[in-house]
């Protein structure tokens, strides 16, 4: 409905004075040409004209705007915004409904899957259902809790009898926002008209995978040009799009307030939740895994627990656990396969009691277990006995291919008398890259030695094939010529170059594991912490070691000197780094070999053993004849970005310059993506890229390349939860926020009265103003110009132009 239009002027003084005087020149000029031709009728027309034009241009300067209000015909509409996200399933409400329903029958509505919500759901909602009839079978056999759902706990809320009060007032529009489902749903607005029932049902299809309260609000306000306030139940619990009080503050400065109903505890539900299953890529047949665990407690009470790793072919392992109050607890499960092969691992947390829910009590995981042949490059100048007896190791080790360089100061020949000696240092890059782990004992330059070239070739094959560079210092100091080419980029500690053939002594020194070194697996020479301590404390000592002064930033110290320190601490003896893709370990003595004393080969053919696989364990995460591909971290979480590295070889052999490299990553739902790898080593065929997984599960991978026509299949397993969840504790404090920037109110779910009575008294939205800007709009302009071409045209025809 409209009213009375107007026309409006925005005159400043300026502008005004400005208009006078152009209109009065105008007038003054046009009666002394009328003047000097005796007022010819030709004339007067022509001047006429001119103080028409020089008014309407007099008048634009005003900024003249026609204003006309409308008043819409319908009623102001009421929105009622309810949350149906999965979160909105968690029990923890409790009503004097359930509790009066708990001691008449014994058997409540908190005990039972609500049927409407239910339906509400649809088959999209099989993992909420699953969940709750976990936790409804789990409830059996303990007493019925006087809790309702969120969902149930607002259903009322939803029901259009609950704003008959509102009927002569206004339309009330009632819509769910913030389901939290992988598969689309259709979900229905209702509109209760003034005249009463429904008046329609407006549908449409929602995919979203989390809760967004900012747009739901910020949509209704759109749709809606008379609209009265809203209110908005919920948890506050939002996980995607812009930040609620974004939307807030638009619907302030429309003058909308927000009456919004917080439901839920904010205080975590007790439950014990499996947090992480870090399962490793792959393992090798025969050798020790570790695979590290995370619990999460919100009981209010410690709780020793038995945890249970299963495998698909049917073998258990148990561990004792004690789980912290309130806190998260992480251990690990250490564990030997036997046989290869693709398997599942699976580990269950057993449910407690006072748990209100236990489908987050288990985690599967893949595990490739393989029979690897590893190949180890060991480098030395004179055969002491460190390198002896670490020859011995690999060479006995059934999973270790050994290459041994000797170079034999002073002799004319290099290499020794068994078939795993080579003659020289691999004289290609490609025939280098073949190795996993190279071990570079008390060499240097010099005496015919490596090469800065061969330096160089040791760099790059750490930095971009991901191989691991093991250090071992000896007594000769060989190992600072190496510090001034481009291995010394990759020393993990700072050495004395005062005292370059290290410090020796007659009594036996002895190692001290830290922090860090107590919770590797390169250190773990026994099955359990304590027992493993023991065993580092009892081990034979060394009688030399490096002159090491300080770690460098950025590197791992797992051992230190039991005694030596200066001004940065105790000496660090082992010494671990990550350098591009590869890893660097400094071992500071030459005395590992003894701790056979007594035991044999028990802790020493461990040690290096454990070594080798940590080092190569990476660059061997998924390999074909001319492709490797690795990634990290390699059991990604939902959402975190993943760093992909390969090595693409040409047919020949040689490693591909450049080229198209490209990783088909396909998701559990079959959605796939396509990541274009950028070279980052041409001389080493390496490239790079990064991708971010969006679901749980097992995803497919296929790296290929155009220039060869090769391509690698793998897999990539991620972890996570969806990002909605049973069970997190309800944030009123969003809610609060909502209701101050629009100057709503908080309100209860028993004062919908209330409701109804604030939101009955609210003035009309404002009369809609529409203003058309006459002084720019395009038919003035178009008519001034016809204006002035009619007088540019009357001019020339009586003869003045």
């Amino acid at each position: 409905m409209s009213e009375t239009s107007t026309l409006t002027f925005q005159w400043t003084p300026s502008m005004a004075v400005l208009a006078i005087l152009a209109v009065a020149a105008t007038v003054w000029v046009s009666v002394k040409a009328c003047r000097r031709t005796r007022w010819r009728p030709a004339t007067v027309g022509l001047e006429t004209l001119r103080l028409v034009i020089v008014i309407v241009g007099a008048l634009l300067l005003g900024a003249p705007e026609w204003v006309e209000p409308f008043r819409p015909d319908e009623k102001p509409v009421v929105a009622v915004l309810w949350d149906d996200s999965t979160s909105m399933q968690t029990r923890d409400v409790a009503t004097k409904q359930a509790i009066n329903a708990d001691r008449s029958s014994g058997e409540d509505r908190a005990d039972e899957p609500d049927a409407e919500a239910d339906e509400a759901n649809g088959p999209a909602g099989d993992e909420t259902a699953a969940g709750q009839e976990s936790a409804n079978n789990s409830q059996s056999a303990r007493p019925p809790k006087r809790t309702i759902s969120r969902a149930d706990a607002i259903e009322q809320l939803t029901r259009s009898e609950a704003w008959e009060s509102l009927r002569q007032r206004a339309d009330v529009v009632i819509q769910p926002i913030g389901r939290s489902d992988s598969a689309s749903r259709a979900t229905t607005v209702k509109r209760i008209s003034a005249s009463g029932g429904d008046a329609g049902a407006i549908t449409g299809n929602k995919a979203e995978k989390g809760t967004d309260l900012s747009k739901p609000l910020i949509d209704v306000a759109e749709s809606n040009r008379q609209l009265l306030g809203v209110v908005l139940a919920s948890d506050g619990d939002w996980n995607q799009g812009l930040p609620p009080v974004a939307a807030a503050g638009r619907l302030r400065s429309i003058g909308v307030p927000v009456f919004t109903v917080p439901v839920g505890s904010p205080v975590k539900l007790p439950d014990l939740e499996l947090v992480s299953f870090d399962v490793p890529t792959f393992a090798v047949t025969g050798k020790p895994v570790r695979i590290p665990f995370s619990i999460e407690s919100s009981l209010p009470r410690d709780t020793q627990l038995t945890v249970t790793m299963s495998t698909s072919d049917g073998e258990e392992i148990t561990k004792q656990v004690r789980v912290d109050a309130m806190s998260r607890t992480s251990d690990a499960l250490d564990w030997t396969p036997t046989r290869r092969g693709e398997l599942t691992l699976e580990l269950d947390v057993p449910g407690q009691a006072e748990e209100t829910r236990e489908d987050n009590n288990s985690k599967t995981a893949p595990i490739s277990i393989r029979e690897e042949k590893l190949k180890v490059l060991v480098i030395e100048s004179v055969p002491r006995w460190e390198y002896r007896y670490l020859r011995n190791a690999l060479s006995r080790d059934p999973g270790v291919e050994v290459a041994c360089l000797l170079f034999h100061p002073g002799l004319d020949k290099r290499g020794g008398g068994n078939s795993d000696y080579i003659k020289e240092f691999p004289p290609t890059k490609d025939q280098l890259a073949t190795y996993d782990v190279v071990f570079l004992g008390d060499v240097g330059l010099n005496d015919s030695q490596l090469t800065p070239m061969q330096c160089q070739w040791l760099k790059g094959l750490v930095q971009q094939q991901a191989s691991g560079l093991v250090f071992l210092p000896g007594w000769q100091g060989r190992q600072f010529e190496l510090l001034d080419t481009d291995l010394g980029e990759l020393m993990p500690v700072v050495l004395d170059d005062s005292q370059p053939g290290g410090w020796g002594s007659r009594t036996p020194q002895h190692f001290d594991l830290t922090q860090l070194g107590r919770r590797s697996l390169l250190t773990k020479l026994a099955d359990t912490a304590d027992e493993n301590w023991t065993v580092w404390a009892n081990l034979p000592g060394f009688q030399w070691y490096a002159p090491v002064v300080v770690a460098k930033p950025g590197t791992e110290t797992l051992c230190v000197h039991q005694e030596v320190s200066n001004q940065y601490g105790r000496l660090p003896l082992l010494v671990t780094r990550t350098f591009g893709a590869g890893k660097v370990l400094f071992m500071g003595t030459d005395g590992a070999w003894r701790w056979r004393k007594g035991v044999e080969d028990l802790y020493h053919y461990r040690f290096w053993g454990q070594v080798v696989r940590w080092m190569a364990y990476r660059r061997n995460m998924s390999q074909g004849e001319t492709m490797r591909l690795f990634y990290t971290p390699e059991q990604p979480d939902v959402r975190q970005t993943l760093s992909v590295s390969a090595n693409v070889m040409e047919l020949s052999g040689e490693p591909l310059s450049d080229g198209n490299v490209t990783l088909q990553v396909e998701a559990p739902s079959g959605q796939t993506q396509t990541v274009r790898l950028k070279s980052t080593g041409e001389e080493w065929g390496a490239f790079a890229g990064e991708l971010m997984p969006v679901e749980p599960g097992e995803h497919q991978l296929t790296l290929y390349c155009a220039e060869t026509g090769q391509k690698l299949e793998s897999k990539l397993f991620v972890q996570g939860e969806p990002l909605e969840q049973v069970g997190n504790p309800a944030r009123p404090e969003v809610l609060e926020e909502i209701a101050r920037v629009t100057r709503g109110q908080v309100m209860a779910m028993d004062q919908i009265d209330e409701m109804a009575a604030w939101l009955s008294s609210l003035p009309d939205p404002p009369v809609s103003i529409r203003r058309v800007a006459l002084w720019s709009h395009p038919l003035l302009a178009g008519s001034l110009i016809v204006l002035l071409a009619l007088f540019w045209i009357g001019r020339k025809i009586v003869g003045l132009v």
